[in-house]
């Protein structure tokens, strides 16, 4: 079998799956499936470029996701002026005071005369020393600001621009990170870099919890604008009231279809010119080049290539792109819950789907992404089904059938293990492997 036929067949196999969902359970559940196996998809392209391309271990993934969900509430949210009244300015004179002090110690680190460890020092109490100051500067603002209305806002809201902007900002904000991060981490060996970009994205995901004049921390930022209609307003249209007559469907649920399927257009396009643009960067001589040092530094090194500086710009392109898909999922769900941003779990997830997928082949990353996705959702159904089936013969009451069906929800974790222990078994590279140079 050829190898085209054969993915021609994976992803047929997995669009049959979706369609099953959509018979057996409704459109409604497939269509919500869809959307996130797309978000997924974009997301594990992401990672695929760092690790794919690079060898890079990033174990941060969720950091950026979140700086993309925050560029979400950033963009689209209507400012809120009573807030920007009592502290606005002075919150943004704070952050202005905390930027010049980070480069005030780059400054001091690269141009003062000394020792290393002279100017090391000297940095680090520029750094403190600025920090210190922004603290005095912006805690008064922060009180004053999180103080206004703090069950409705208590924060400085955002531009009230159209929410697909927010994409674009979302991948620039993960990409700035990455590369403030990757100028310090990506001289480390591949295990420290892991540790490191695990430890910035708690770290993150700490800031937007407790800073709540930005995001309204662990209180949520609902309502957040949709770039796709309103159900109840699709629902008071006399084309879709006539459409539901005809196909005879419930308007409620042919409005939420519609819907759906507005955002999958929306997520398509998006997968599509991602895609696009990763296996251009890929066949040229730059992704040629990416995979000649992920293969082997030192030769590469030996040849004049600087390795640290390449690292870095493949960092930097694949954080961009997981913060795009993590502003695209804040977009779905219309609001923004930092304590859902969980680094440990989601981003073993994420490199799950592209060891499934296939290492280094963008097309086994999104096939990846929506395999691991759809079975993560319907592991549950499924393990519940199988459940009832297998203990069909108990009695109704007893106790060890009603343990097993109340923790059917647990059955997910071991679907995960059982499709990475087959994959690995049978298909070591990937169900669609990287292929040979």
């Amino acid at each position: 079998m050829s190898m085209n036929l054969r993915n021609v067949l994976l992803f047929a196999a997995m669009g049959a799956l979706l369609v099953a969902v959509g018979v057996i359970q409704s459109a409604n559940v497939a269509l919500a499936i869809l959307n996130l196996c797309l978000i997924s998809a974009i997301m594990t392209l992401g990672v695929n470029i760092q690790w794919g391309y690079a060898g890079l271990f990033n174990a941060g993934v969720m950091g950026f996701a979140a700086l993309g969900g925050l560029a979400a509430v950033v963009v689209s949210f209507p400012a809120v002026p009573q807030a920007w009244a009592v502290g606005g300015p002075r919150a943004m004179l704070g952050l202005a005071t905390g930027v010049c002090a980070i480069a005030l110690a780059i400054v001091a680190w690269k141009r003062m005369p000394g020792s290393r460890r002279l100017r090391g020092w000297a940095a680090a109490g520029v750094a403190l020393a600025g920090i210190a100051v922004m603290r005095l500067v912006i805690d008064p603002a922060v009180e004053a600001i999180e103080a206004v209305e703090p069950a409705k806002t208590g924060f400085l809201g955002g531009l009230g621009l159209p929410i697909v902007l927010s994409w674009v900002v979302g991948g620039a904000l993960a990409a700035l990170a990455a590369w403030a991060i990757g100028k310090i981490a990506l001289g480390l060996r591949s295990d420290y870099l892991a540790i490191a970009t695990l430890g910035i994205s708690e770290i993150i995901i700490y800031f937007l919890k407790n800073e709540e004049w930005m995001a309204r921390g662990v209180k949520n930022v609902n309502g957040l604008p949709r770039p796709v209609p309103y159900e109840i307003d699709l629902q008071q249209t006399l084309w879709v009231q006539d459409l539901a007559a005809r196909l005879d469907f419930n308007v409620i649920e042919l409005s939420s279809i519609i819907v759906k399927l507005c955002y999958a257009g929306l997520f398509v396009v998006a997968l599509a010119v991602i895609f696009w643009l990763s296996e251009r960067a890929l066949k040229s001589p730059w992704g040629r080049m990416m995979r000649a040092i992920r293969d082997n530094e030192t030769a590469a090194s030996a040849m004049g290539k600087d390795v640290t500086w390449r690292h870095l710009q493949v960092f930097v392109l694949g954080s961009a792109v997981i913060g795009l898909a993590g502003a695209m999922l804040t977009t779905l769900d219309g609001i923004f819950t930092p304590t859902s941003y969980q680094p440990l779990r989601f981003t073993f997830l994420i490199w799950v789907m592209v060891i499934v997928g296939g290492s280094g082949n963008n097309l086994g990353s999104i096939l990846g992404g929506f395999v691991i996705w759809f079975f993560w959702i319907e592991a549950e159904p499924i393990g519940l089904t199988l459940i009832e089936f297998l203990t069909s013969g108990m009695a109704q009451d007893s106790a060890l059938r009603l343990h097993l069906i109340e923790n059917a929800a647990h059955t997910r974790l071991a679907t995960m293990g059982v499709v990475l222990l087959l994959v690995l078994r049978f298909s070591p590279r990937g169900l669609i492997p990287e292929r040979e140079k």
